[in-house]
């Protein structure tokens, strides 16, 4: 099944644990549905991690017209989240073709989500949480659930959809990539969510997995967040 996202909401929040990924979700997905042709906005509630948020995809987001809110202090060595009005200004656009999406960040950044819960509930939501099999604490379906329970918990919101975004990087193989799945299929089944898709960091296997599985929704993602090393 190819991978085709027409959101139910032109609001998107993409959750995740520490290192799951979710940034470069939140990324593709931005470059995915410019491509569509939605005017995109991409707004940065990552207040947790200064190394890997999408405030370093800002000038890749630039180049194909997408626009970005970050805090204030992204990219400095003071990492204090100052949104205000111009993420409120998001829920304020009445333009159908509009979307926005929330990359978010540890309890503090779904706490500070939290803050906008009668406009998402007015306005209505899709909440995708990314699971990562290879990632320490949440490495078996049920340390990924009790994480999803607790993003639940502090922002207030509830999740819509799971992407399995398992993968080690630059040594994801296929191999890899197909190791994952029974994870993401019964993560999902405990959270009684739909597994959106999983995602593939090489563009090189998409093919060949789709031969494998066609029952399956393949998403390519690039690594398009700041490397520490």
């Amino acid at each position: 099944m190819k991978f085709n996202y027409g959101p139910s909401s032109r609001l998107i929040v993409v959750c995740g644990h520490f290192g799951s990924g979710k940034t470069n979700v939140s990324v593709a997905l931005a470059l995915s549905l410019k491509a569509a042709g939605k005017k995109v906005t991409l707004i940065d509630l990552d207040i947790v991690n200064p190394y890997f948020r999408a405030a370093d995809a800002e000038e890749l987001m630039h180049k194909n017209n997408i626009k970005c809110i970050n805090p204030q202090f992204a990219n400095t060595n003071v990492d204090v989240p100052s949104l205000g009005a111009e993420v409120r200004s998001v829920f304020l656009d009445n333009d159908p073709n509009s979307v926005a999406i929330f990359d978010v960040g540890g309890d503090n950044g779904a706490a500070a989500l939290g803050q906008y819960k009668r406009d998402f509930d007015r306005l209505g939501y899709d909440m995708i949480c990314v699971i990562n099999k290879y990632r320490p604490l949440t490495d078996t379906p049920g340390a990924a659930l009790e994480d999803l329970r607790e993003i639940e918990y502090y922002s207030r919101l509830k999740f819509t959809h799971i992407v399995n975004n398992s993968n080690l990087g630059a040594e994801t193989d296929i191999e890899i990539v197909e190791s994952s799945f029974e994870f993401a299929d019964k993560t999902a089944r405990l959270a009684d969510l739909p597994l959106f898709c999983d995602t593939v960091v090489n563009a090189a296997y998409i093919t060949e997995l789709y031969e494998k599985h066609p029952e399956r929704t393949f998403f390519f993602i690039d690594n398009t967040t700041k490397k520490l090393f």
